[in-house]
């Protein structure tokens, strides 16, 4: 019966307090770990629907291919700084035509290959 005598003493020092905020850090501990491995595999599945995509024909203009003509001329317009500032910040724009003429970037599949798929013949 001596027992229950220490189990009140342990009680009234704040044992069973100590107890208790252990349990708290590790559910804390538990809980941030659990959100840092959720936000690991939303960075994974993200990267790997980047990855997935194909290239997108985009010229050095920043203009889609689309946009170009078979010479490489671009058929956009772009906003071209016509006044500056004493610190050489552009105050206003013009609206023309862009003067890039090449395409730069990844070529498309299918103006590099295509197979006939019939034979009409």
């Amino acid at each position: 019966m001596e027992w229950i005598w220490w189990i009140f003493v342990f009680f009234i020092v704040g044992g069973f307090g100590w107890i208790a905020d252990t349990g708290r850090t590790a559910l804390r501990t538990r809980h941030e770990r659990r959100i840092e491995r959720f936000k690991l595999q939303e960075h994974e599945r993200l990267a790997l629907e980047e990855a997935n995509k194909p290239p997108e024909p985009v010229c050095g203009c920043t203009h889609h291919l689309a946009k170009h003509d078979k010479q490489g001329k671009c058929h956009e317009d772009t906003e071209v700084p016509m006044e500056w500032d004493e610190n050489k910040k552009p105050l206003r724009y013009e609206r023309r035509r862009c003067n890039c003429q090449q395409y730069i970037g990844p070529q498309p599949l299918s103006q590099i290959y295509a197979d006939e798929l019939t034979d009409l013949d």
